[in-house]
């Protein structure tokens, strides 16, 4: 009788040891949502996108003004030659659309393959040298200083690139 009541114990005793409270459950999904929060949290993903995109713009700018610059090298060495006319001495909408400076037909394809515009704006688009939309500004000072510039630059930056 001894030895039953013994084994019976001892089995209550093994069956408290072996599972896991519910309290240490809920104490390692917490520890695993904090860290789990503090790597999200530390990687921002949004801002690593809206950085990628900057730097999109970034590079579509110094297309943009290399394609100028080699139209200035190519034609005259002094002025950019477009059968849009001269650069506007204001910040103006690079498209395809009235208003706007159609800077397309003077660049693609001699200096461009295609016309780079906005990876964001939801305007943005190049099917054609007619039918276009880059929502990057250009314009050209007293100064004949170019200006292109990416108005839609977001983290709260400014990029433009003047030469």
């Amino acid at each position: 009788m001894k030895f039953k009541a013994c084994t019976k114990e001892l089995k209550s005793q093994r069956a408290n040891e072996l599972g896991l409270t519910l309290i240490e459950i809920m104490i390692a999904i917490a520890l695993l949502v904090i860290i789990a929060t503090i790597g999200l949290v530390a990687a921002n993903p949004a801002g690593q996108i809206a950085g990628a995109r900057n730097n999109e713009r970034q590079l579509h700018l110094q297309a943009l003004m290399n394609s100028i610059r080699q139209n200035i090298a190519d034609t005259s060495g002094e002025t950019f030659t477009c059968v849009a006319g001269a650069i506007p001495t204001t910040s103006t909408d690079m498209a395809s659309a009235s208003g706007s400076y159609n800077i397309a037909p003077c660049i693609i394809p001699a200096y461009l393959f295609t016309m780079p515009f906005d990876p964001s704006a939801s305007g943005a688009h190049y099917t054609s040298v007619s039918d276009y939309d880059t929502d990057y500004t250009i314009m050209e000072n007293a100064s004949g200083v170019i200006t292109v510039a990416a108005p839609y630059a977001e983290l709260k930056k400014s990029i433009s690139i003047s030469r």
